[in-house]
């Protein structure tokens, strides 16, 4: 069944990659190129700090409002933080309990300038060993015999990492390995890795992981010791001095040309914020630049409820402001609301209900009828009712007639039965004293 789950796989991602080469192609990084906060410009806007990291965004993850922008569509090198993908193509298409066999997949990347936990040929661990060591310790050869085990060959979980990115809605993103080791051919955009982990904290495993700081890889057939991995996200691991209350996980990523990569999700009085910082000096910077966005968000924005659905809002603004419009989806017709041009959340458009139809009804005429007869016409209703009640208590006396005499009836065939019983007892016994005596 498995084999033929990645046969389908196979066909349903070849298109995808036959589509992408062109884009591949003709995509090149600019790593020079300065960018400037645009979400400053918008009327009436919150000003945005200015951080130091190439480009940034931050974005609420239930509304998908975009809050924050720098350079939010330039490309650049993900680095590590393509394990994010990963993660969820993994997640998506097989179940924690499988195992994985190692093979010259992954132990080929078991290099000392490879981020590894050291598996060997032939080495087994379940998927969800498997999950944790990639996000937890970001271990690539990991990463590589996962896309191997899911995909039933490399590329074809690389097709399939890229296909599904497009369903999601990334526009300027290639994936080139399951890892994020350099490849020029291999670019996203602060934009789209922030669309990315807000799909994946969707499904219910995905996040389970991202939210564990700390896990135990048991023994196995070649290791008889136990691998215990602990976080390496400062803002995630409550020991660091950059943790920040309410961090739900992320993934940071480091190569030369991508300098250091960080996604974070981060959850307080029911918002989600994620931030995405790409190609920072070091990842204290990219940490620091991360801590500033979520406090621009959690102090000058709020959720607020419009229209069965939520909005966010910048505290100096009403609801009064918002612009709506109407457009179809596949769940049907949704209300999009705007602030200062910004799409700021959704909400379904409720059926029409249809109006009650009234029930028309002829009254019948009344007749008017004179004074003079009304106690009469009493009168006569009294008589019929008095009538119809003296039948009834005549029918019930019946009733109780009719069963005493059945009752009394069963007595007497009792006694008669009874007596019948006695007699022929008693001459049973007189025949008897008769034999007796002869």
């Amino acid at each position: 069944m498995k084999k033929w789950k990645k046969v389908l796989c196979a066909a349903i991602v070849a298109s995808a990659a036959v589509c992408t080469v062109s884009t591949v192609m003709a995509a090149s990084v600019d790593l020079n190129a300065v960018y400037g906060i645009s979400s400053n410009e918008r009327e009436g806007w919150p000003q945005g700090p200015e951080i130091s990291c190439n480009t940034g965004i931050l974005m609420e993850a239930e509304t998908g409002a975009v809050l924050y922008e720098k350079g939010a569509d330039e490309l650049r090198y993900p680095a590590s933080i393509t394990k994010l993908m990963t993660l969820l193509v993994a997640v998506e298409n097989s179940s924690l309990d499988e195992e994985v066999t190692f093979t010259e997949t992954g132990v080929r990347d078991v290099t000392p300038d490879s981020g590894n936990i050291g598996m060997q040929l032939g080495e087994v661990m379940t998927m969800e060993d498997c999950l944790y060591a990639m996000i937890i310790y970001s271990a690539n050869e990991v990463s590589a015999q996962i896309a191997e085990h899911v995909g039933g060959t490399e590329q074809n979980f690389i097709d399939m990492m890229n296909a599904r990115a497009a369903e999601i809605g990334c526009t300027n993103t290639h994936f080139a390995n399951a890892s994020g080791l350099p490849d020029d051919s291999q670019y996203t955009t602060a934009r789209d890795m922030a669309l990315i982990f807000r799909e994946g904290l969707e499904n219910e495993t995905y996040r389970k992981i991202l939210n564990t700081p700390t896990y135990v890889i048991p023994a196995t057939n070649k290791n008889s010791e136990e691998r215990k991995l602990h976080t390496h996200h400062p803002l995630f691991a409550e020991e660091s001095a950059l943790y920040y209350p309410g961090c739900i996980g992320g993934k940071s990523g480091m190569t030369n040309d991508a300098g250091y990569t960080l996604v974070t999700g981060v959850e307080q009085n029911g918002v989600t914020y994620i931030a995405v910082v790409l190609r920072a000096v070091d990842l204290s910077q990219a940490c620091v630049d991360s801590r500033q966005l979520f406090d621009y968000g959690f102090q000058n924005f709020q959720k607020t409820e419009y229209k069965n659905g939520s909005v966010m809002l910048p505290n100096t603004m009403t609801t009064d402001q918002i612009e709506e419009k109407e457009v179809d989806s596949q769940d049907g017709k949704m209300y999009q609301f705007y602030v200062s041009g910004q799409l700021m959340g959704t909400a379904k458009v409720p059926e029409p209900t249809a109006a009650p139809v009234p029930t028309v009804s002829e009254e019948e005429p009344v007749e008017e009828v004179d004074p003079a007869d009304e106690e009469p016409l009493y009168q006569e209703e009294s008589a019929a009712e008095a009538g119809t009640e003296t039948q009834k208590k005549t029918a019930e006396l019946t009733d109780r007639i009719v069963i005493l005499l059945i009752i009394m009836g069963v007595m007497i065939l009792l006694l008669v039965v009874l007596l019948a019983a006695l007699h022929h007892k008693k001459k049973k016994r007189s025949n008897k004293k008769h034999r007796n005596k002869k």
